[in-house]
């Protein structure tokens, strides 16, 4: 075959892992499965070396965001496409295993009625038709992870044929998780409202709040966040991953080469709406609640931020930087809740200006300098 005619080599494998990447994925395996449930159960209350609930509530609810900013890396880091609308995927996931929730109430809510405790507030008679078989935990995973996948799928079928990109993109991807905010305030949609689900009771048969059960979905959320970070780096190593690298860098010539790129990226935006379902499925028993704020465009700005801030296209960044980020939220939220927003947008505008490789990226250069 003519030389002329060959498709050119795809780009490179994404770069390997230093060693102290992988140091960091044991050390965190030993602190979530090992260290922290048994310092948590096996610990008197009070005891300096205690976990407490707070802590461990914190800690599953960091890991639920990790998952959320490994999904945005995956198609802003390697695909190119900047999406604010991902706290959408996020809040419907959360909503789908919500349902469950709110199922497993029964009759011990306020106003003892099979009827979740805000339908019987609202003079609904029976249960909407979608809210059929929630019941069953397994039906409610269902939805939790097919509603944002199928969404995600129609969206970008639509977004990517139509050759929507870039800033163009992100807007509509805001605009709709707006839109969607909007609609779950209402009341008549049939998902509380303004107050959303809240006040569950078990999950899986177990009492919520138990400490073992908070353990459980502690460990639950970690092996879920191993699982997405090694489930994404195998899949940017591939075949798979070097297209859609070639796109975000030349998609004109990755076209002409013969590969097609809405393919590619609607598999990776779909999979990435699965991901943040699933943080929110996790999400939603361990904080206890889940309203339509969760959808709020503050919010989807936030999880690029924490992409941002830990290094864009690196997977492990992202969870360096929700980590960072949300534990100063906890802080600063605490101690100085009137400077938050301040802080927030500072941070963006610093990282962008003299952080553009993020945290991992500055990490990066002060090991090259240490051992040059």
């Amino acid at each position: 075959m003519d030389s002329a005619l060959r498709r050119p080599a795809l780009p490179r494998l994404a770069a390997p892992w230093p060693r102290a990447s992988w140091l960091g994925l044991a050390a965190y395996g030993l602190i979530a499965f090992g260290l922290l449930p048994t310092l948590h159960l096996l610990t008197p209350v009070g005891s300096l070396l205690h976990v407490s609930d707070f802590t461990i509530t914190l800690g599953g609810k960091i890991m639920c965001y990790a998952i959320v900013a490994v999904a945005l890396d995956l198609v802003w880091g390697y695909g190119g496409i900047l999406s604010l609308g991902h706290s959408l995927f996020f809040a419907l996931g959360g909503y789908g295993f919500g349902m469950y929730l709110m199922r497993s109430i029964g009759r011990e809510g306020v106003y003892q009625s099979d009827l979740p405790d805000f339908m019987v507030f609202l003079d609904s008679k029976k249960l909407p038709w979608y809210w059929h078989g929630t019941s069953h935990a397994a039906w409610a995973l269902f939805l939790a992870l097919a509603v944002p996948a199928l969404l995600a799928a129609i969206f970008g079928l639509f977004a990517f044929r139509s050759r929507v990109k870039g800033v163009y993109f992100s807007i509509i991807t805001q605009a709709l998780t707006y839109a969607a905010m909007l609609l779950f305030f209402r009341n008549e949609t049939g998902f509380g409202g303004n107050n959303g689900f809240t006040d569950f009771k078990r999950v899986f048969g177990l009492p919520i709040t138990a400490p073992s059960t908070r353990v459980l979905l502690f460990m639950a959320t970690a092996a879920a966040l191993l699982a997405s970070v090694l489930g994404t780096r195998y899949l940017v190593r591939s075949k798979f991953g070097r297209v859609l690298t070639a796109i975000r860098d030349a998609e004109a010539r990755v076209m002409a080469l013969g590969y097609d790129p809405l393919r590619y990226k609607l598999a990776a935006w779909t999979l990435s709406a699965v991901l943040c379902a699933a943080a929110g499925a996790l999400y939603v028993p361990q904080v206890g609640i889940i309203n339509p704020s969760e959808m709020s465009p503050a919010n989807s700005i936030e999880i690029a931020i924490w992409v941002a801030v830990g290094g864009r296209g690196t997977l492990i960044g992202p969870v360096v930087g929700a980590a960072l980020v949300t534990l100063a939220k906890s802080f600063l939220t605490t101690a100085y809740p009137e400077f938050w927003l301040f802080f927030l947008g500072l941070l963006f505008i610093l990282v962008t200006l003299f952080l553009p490789e993020g945290v991992i990226g500055l990490g990066r250069r002060l090991w090259r300098k240490g051992t040059a």
